[in-house]
């Protein structure tokens, strides 16, 4: 059975926000999802829209989480916390915040993405050109590095791919170099 199908039988093919049956299609959450039944949810086009740009996002739509917050399915849960988050400006949002309970690791899942934070609250890691990484980001070193606790040298221009950032401070990212997971600083890589 495809995803799809499986998304469209445990849905009742409608829109897990907000039970539109029209232009459905399967949204993989990020940025950790796992793909599957359990990282993905059946959306209809204009959710998804309105989770991919924040800036068009309509109010009034999002009151259907009100029900759909209540899934018995993990992912539903995450992107209709996400989206009261984006929405907690409004009353009705932050009230169906307060009701709103996620086992632990659903809400870990939900925090990945910083949604639920203000702009002055989010930390932005910037490589030594100031451009903005994000998790999964490829970079290249600038310079020579000796690797703290070990006899390791990353030499300038080795490519750290997929890099992960650490959620508490700007200046880390980490990421693999010769197989060895390492703690590296922004000003030391240009994003590729």
């Amino acid at each position: 059975m495809s995803l799809l199908q499986e998304l469209q039988d445990r849905s009742g093919n409608q829109c897990e926000l907000c039970a539109s049956t029209k232009n459905l299609s399967i949204y993989e959450v990020p940025p950790i999802s796992t793909g599957g039944v359990d990282g993905s949810i059946l959306a209809c086009e204009h959710c998804i829209e309105q989770i991919n740009n924040p800036e068009t996002v309509d109010s009034n739509h999002w009151r259907c989480l009100n029900d759909s917050m209540w899934s018995e399915f993990s992912a539903v849960k995450v992107v209709a916390w996400r989206m009261l988050h984006r929405l907690k400006k409004d009353g009705w949002s932050q009230d169906l915040l307060d009701m709103m309970y996620l086992e632990p690791e659903e809400l870990s899942f939900a925090q990945a993405t910083g949604d639920h934070l203000d702009e002055s609250e989010k930390i932005i890691h910037r490589d030594s050109n100031g451009a903005i990484l994000q998790a999964g980001d490829n970079v290249v070193l600038i310079k020579d590095l000796k690797v703290k606790g070990s006899s390791m040298v990353c030499k300038q221009g080795t490519a750290v791919r997929r890099i992960s950032l650490d959620p508490e401070n700007a200046e880390y990212i980490e990421g693999k170099v010769d197989g060895q997971n390492i703690v590296i600083v922004t000003k030391y890589v240009k994003k590729l």
